[in-house]
């Protein structure tokens, strides 16, 4: 490794006019410390992070609180690609992350407590309990903080824009002829579901459409057995849907399987939308409908509004940045006919069966008939 002293005989100087020139100090001149850097970055040199951190008292590293419920660790796509545009944009600021946990040498630490061993200049929440005492220590705390998809008094919060996308997606169903729609959202407790719930209800009504209370139904987030349970229950009921929402692409999944083991097709017999517009979406037949979040971009946002309050702590205020997301129209929503836009000799609805009860078969035009 490239030394100061290695410099300093290069250069014919001093190792402390190095250190000097290396660190922009006026008591150089502009031509020796032009002279000195050109001589280090020829020579591969790269300052010792420990020294500049005693000297500077920074340690140029963020923390990441990634506790992600669902089991689906660093695989889960949505955090995955907001991890991403973290890493990407706080290396090109200049920074390091590191993952922040509980344990040091089998001793217990708060969240709160392992930032400050660790010098994390901020923490970036990606992904966590918000109602866990530890996680509310470190929002309350003095170290800037962002979270990502919660909004918290004390912290800048990044956010893709939940309410438009839930209401993109039911303004599409209801545009190809939908109006008994059902949703299937995330566990009660998180903002997301907050947020997309009362935009569901909202743009529901703006439509004047009713929303029964057996179509409103619950499966955790990445949950393919409770959206499958969930599916069944809802294609048993008297009156059934033409369409269902699910909390995401993944757990939608769990229905799909349902729908096909009923001997049913998507979208000729029930339509089927998602969320997230993960890759394997658009991987499966027909591709999904579903609202494609700006993971990327959420991370990105996240590190320079981060970096921002640790460089500029005095001109920093705290924000709400929402991302917009997009609709991906897909295969998955079916065109739905009302009774009264069929035509003649169209015919009526096919009907479906099961062993014990006679169900309505949803009518669909086929747009290559």
């Amino acid at each position: 490794m490239v030394s100061l002293k290695t410099i300093a005989e290069k250069c014919g100087v001093s190792t402390a006019t190095v250190s000097k020139a290396l660190n922009d100090q006026k008591d150089v001149s502009e031509e020796t410390k032009h002279r000195i850097k050109k001589t280090a970055e020829a020579l591969g040199y790269f300052p010792n992070a420990a020294a500049r951190a005693l000297k500077t008292n920074r340690s140029y590293n963020i923390g990441v609180l990634f506790e992600e419920e669902a089991g689906s660790g660093l695989t889960h796509e949505y955090f995955s690609g907001v991890l991403n545009g973290l890493k990407v944009q706080a290396e090109k600021q200049g920074y390091d992350i590191t993952f922040i946990n509980t344990c040091f040498e089998n001793r217990k630490m708060s969240y709160y407590e392992h930032c400050r061993y660790r010098n994390f200049e901020g923490v970036a929440i990606v992904c966590a309990d918000y109602n866990d005492p530890d996680v509310l220590e470190l929002m309350n705390s003095d170290l800037p903080v962002v979270t990502i998809d919660y909004v918290h008094h004390n912290c800048t919060a990044v956010s893709s824009n939940n309410i438009q996308g839930i209401e993109d997606l039911v303004k599409y169903i209801y545009q190809q002829g939908h109006r008994k729609i059902a949703y299937i959202h995330g566990q009660e407790n998180s903002y997301v579901t907050k947020d997309r719930l009362a935009s569901f209800y909202r743009t529901m009504d703006e439509l004047g459409l009713e929303v029964p209370d057996e179509y409103i139904r619950t499966a955790d987030y990445l949950e393919t057995k409770e959206a499958a349970r969930q599916t069944r229950e809802l294609l048993n009921l008297a009156d059934v849907p033409t369409c269902i929402i699910y909390p995401d692409d993944t757990a939608l999944i769990g229905g799909r399987n349902v729908i096909i083991e009923m001997g049913l097709r998507i979208p000729r017999d029930i339509s089927v939308a998602g969320y997230d517009g993960t890759r394997i979406s658009q991987l499966l037949h027909p591709k999904l409908t579903t609202i494609r979040q700006n993971t990327e971009l959420i991370g990105s946002e996240a590190a320079k509004r981060l970096i921002g309050t640790i460089e500029k702590p005095r001109t920093t205020l705290v924000e709400r940045v929402v991302i917009e997301g997009s609709l991906v129209p897909g295969q998955s929503v079916g065109k739905f006919l009302q009774k009264e836009q069929r035509g003649a000799g169209k015919g009526f609805p096919n009907q479906w069966r099961k062993p014990d009860i006679l169900r309505r078969r949803v009518f669909y035009e086929e747009e290559n008939h």
